[in-house]
């Protein structure tokens, strides 16, 4: 099973880091592949919301529904809920916050686990990690500057 998987530093606290991405509607402020999101079913920060997504290059929106919530553990969880542009059949991502006690930035890792077929998994790697959760991740350093 594949797992594509970024990390990197914050220059901001945990708690600030945390805050953006527990916002789960709020994907677009720190992911630049992202142009729109919605919420559109549930409550923002409550398990089994949904978010309906749009790339910033257009294209049809697709659903993730929040699977889990730790605001201690500073984590989140997420699916893809029905038809994805990635054309997976199953993926499960979850992206966590953890302090950097000797400077007070922030440590963010983001990975996921997802079916598909073989012949299309190092270009969904590379667009997972890439794209989303580097670009994320670099998005989160630009927003908390």
């Amino acid at each position: 099973m594949p797992r594509p998987y970024a990390s990197g530093i914050v220059a901001a606290s945990a708690d600030e880091v945390w805050a953006r991405i527990r916002a789960f509607a709020d994907l677009p402020a720190f992911v630049p592949a992202i142009g729109h999101a919605e919420l559109v079913e549930g409550v923002d920060g409550q398990v089994g919301a949904v978010r309906r997504l749009t790339f910033a290059a257009g294209g049809d929106p697709f659903d993730e529904r929040l699977l889990a919530l730790d605001d201690p553990g500073r984590s989140l969880t997420y699916a893809f809920e029905g038809a994805n542009p990635f054309g997976v059949r199953r993926y499960v991502s979850t992206v966590r916050v953890c302090p950097v006690t000797d400077t007070g930035e922030a440590f963010v890792e983001w990975w996921a686990e997802y079916d598909a077929d073989a012949d299309q998994v190092a270009k969904l790697d590379r667009t997972f990690t890439e794209d989303v959760y580097a670009g994320g991740i670099a998005g989160l350093r630009k927003l908390l500057a």
